[in-house]
């Protein structure tokens, strides 16, 4: 009976500040009473949303919830993921809340405006989306995220994962690694597949094309956190060795000041711990084994060109030589007899010669580094000289195990090691002398987290027989790939994704 009363409210979007703020207000007011006029008064309401007095937009946007009822409600979800746009931070704030508290009434009618947003919308508006989701999701109580809503995500997010760049695939993961739905090992099996479906492992792999080389490192990535006892690295690590080693020396990258030779080789060496039946085991390890022997030199007096070689010391790569060694190690449990049977004793001899002076080296850098750590605790193991130091002394006493194991007659794969740059388990670890031990399978742990990639350092050892370098030593955190991240990935291009709306 009121309907020419509501019209006139409606019509007040039309008037002035006054006129509009009044409409702003009472057009959700009565909203409900009017359902014949709801397609005027969602537009009227619009209209606001749009209006040039900033103050007029706010109060807008603070009750559009009010009209999410019932069919209305994914089309309100629509709109406000729209209005994410602003670049108005009170209103972004305004945005953020209404979308949170429409998702309290009707999870899964949200997250189908903001999927659609997300695939069909404006750059701008689906890189907020996708912020929107990885940010707010985990806050969510547990009666608005059910079994039902975060399987509607995992189906939505499949769809876009067709077609994202670099980034938006991490915040991808960050979201579907969140949900509790996935914490179970067949969760986690279901991640690693999408992840191996991003990777493309089925298509050949070209060291040369920085894009692919990106792509297969940030999958390698989000991969790696997953991976356990129950849910094997087997696709990863096959692909590791039979296309990626031996392309090792041609990787390219557009990431300043990163070792990508030694961003691969540790990512492999966290992977290999987790690997299963590999159907070339024989092939795949013997591929390692040969890259491996590439950074483990003959002593100077047995190099084929003789006349130079006693006046220059081989470079002895140890973070290089800690991450193959690792991996060879873990595979090699797979197939202990590798060295004395699939080897002829020839070859066998010739790595036993390398492992022993290898091992001589070792010897001496880790007294050194021994020594220079002496007596430090606290403060003093915080400088970046000793935060280098005791990360270069955990990469040599990890050899060293690794080595004693495979001089062992038969070679020993027994010997348990935590890999430099990952955190020691033990609780007690940081109370040990650094430098203590140096057969101990669990490296003394260091003081705090090492140097930061713009702020690093290589660790130039005292100069003496083996000290031509411990200088190949770079310590480089895991996941120091951002440079490289918003680059398009397939025909994605430059993050315009070029669609016609």
């Amino acid at each position: 009976q009121h309907k020419d009363a509501y019209q006139v409210i409606l019509d007040g979007v039309k008037g002035g500040a006054k006129e509009k703020r009044l409409a702003a207000q009472f057009i959700p007011k009565f909203f409900k009473h009017f359902p014949e006029l709801a397609d005027s008064a969602i537009n009227a309401q619009l209209d606001l949303c749009e209006d040039e007095d900033v103050s007029i937009r706010r109060q807008a946007i603070k009750e559009l919830p009010q009209f999410a009822t019932g069919d209305n409600l994914p089309r309100v979800a629509d709109i406000l993921t729209q209005l994410l746009q602003s670049d108005d931070s009170a209103e972004f704030n305004l945005v953020n809340n209404a979308l949170l508290s429409i998702f309290k009434m009707d999870a899964k009618g949200t997250l189908g405006g903001l999927f659609s947003q997300i695939l069909q919308g404006e750059d701008i508006v689906r890189e907020r989306a996708i912020k929107f989701l990885s940010t707010k999701l985990k806050t969510l109580p547990e009666e608005v995220m059910t079994k039902e809503v975060e399987e509607f995500i995992l189906t939505e997010s499949k769809k876009v994962l067709e077609d994202v760049t670099g980034e938006e695939f991490v915040l991808f993961m960050k979201i579907l690694s969140g949900l509790k739905s996935l914490q179970t090992v067949s969760g986690r099996q279901q991640l690693v597949e999408l992840v191996a479906e991003q990777a493309d492992l089925e298509q050949t792999f070209n060291p040369s094309d920085t894009d692919c080389v990106d792509r297969l490192l940030q999958c390698t990535r989000q991969a790696v956190p997953l991976f356990s006892k129950n849910v094997h690295s087997t696709k990863f690590v096959t692909y590791f060795c039979e296309h990626v080693l031996p392309n090792l020396s041609s990787l390219t990258t557009l990431v300043e000041g990163l070792d990508i030779q030694l961003e691969v080789l540790k990512l492999l060496a966290e992977m290999s711990s987790f690997c299963g039946d590999m159907e070339k085991l024989e092939s795949n390890l013997k591929k390692l084994f040969d890259k491996l022997l590439e950074y483990m030199p003959l002593p100077p007096e047995e190099a084929e060109n003789g006349e130079n070689a006693g006046n220059e010391e081989p470079k002895l790569q140890f973070s290089y030589v800690e991450c193959l060694l690792y991996s060879f190690h873990q595979l090699g449990r797979k197939l202990p007899d590798f060295l004395t049977a699939k080897l002829n004793a020839e070859k066998l001899k010739d790595f036993k010669i390398r492992l022993q002076y290898f091992a001589r080296g070792l010897q001496v850098y880790i007294r050194q580094l021994r020594l220079a750590l002496q007596g430090k605790t606290g403060e003093a193991l915080k400088t970046e000289e000793n935060k280098i130091k005791v990360v270069a002394l955990k990469i040599t006493n990890n050899i060293n195990v690794l080595i004693k194991d495979l001089f062992h007659i038969p070679p020993s794969y027994k010997s348990t090691v935590t890999l430099s740059w990952k955190p020691v388990q033990k609780a007690d670890a940081s109370q040990k002398r650094a430098g203590e031990d140096t057969t101990s399978s669990s490296p003394p742990k260091k003081a705090s987290a090492g140097p930061k990639r713009d702020a690093r350092q290589i660790y130039n050892p005292p100069s003496g027989k083996y000290s031509s370098n411990l200088g190949s030593f770079s310590y480089e955190q895991r996941g120091g790939f951002r440079g490289g991240r918003g680059r398009g990935w397939g025909g994605r291009g430059n993050r315009s994704r070029g669609r016609i709306y």
